[in-house]
């Protein structure tokens, strides 16, 4: 379990499984089936990986990220949130197949 310290802000930092903190930057938050996610990239590394925590609450009530456990569940939201992140267009009319694109197609 993943515990975060502050999460309010666009840079957090995060305490691992073995008491190092390390600082994380928000790249995208999103609620999927009543959950908050959020995808975050470690500030001390580039590259495109990211990491998906979700918002839970310790005993007392209070805000946490944690790992996520179930395959499926961890699945369906990285698919969500490789959509809106890695999607490399600009999304003006570009005629892409992704789905900012051709969501208005759909109607």
């Amino acid at each position: 379990m993943t515990e975060n310290k502050d999460f309010e802000a666009d840079v957090v930092t995060l305490t691992d499984e073995e008491g190092n903190d390390i600082d994380f930057e928000i790249i995208g938050e999103l609620e999927h089936e009543g959950n908050v996610y959020f995808a975050l990239v470690p500030c001390a590394e580039d590259g495109d990986e990211f990491v998906i925590l979700k918002l839970a609450k310790d005993e007392d009530g209070n805000d946490m990220l944690v790992t996520i456990d179930d395959d499926d569940e961890f699945d369906k939201v990285a698919d969500v949130f490789e959509d809106e992140l890695m999607c490399e267009c600009d999304h003006d009319d570009c005629g892409c197949d992704c789905d900012h694109c051709n969501h208005d197609e759909d109607k």
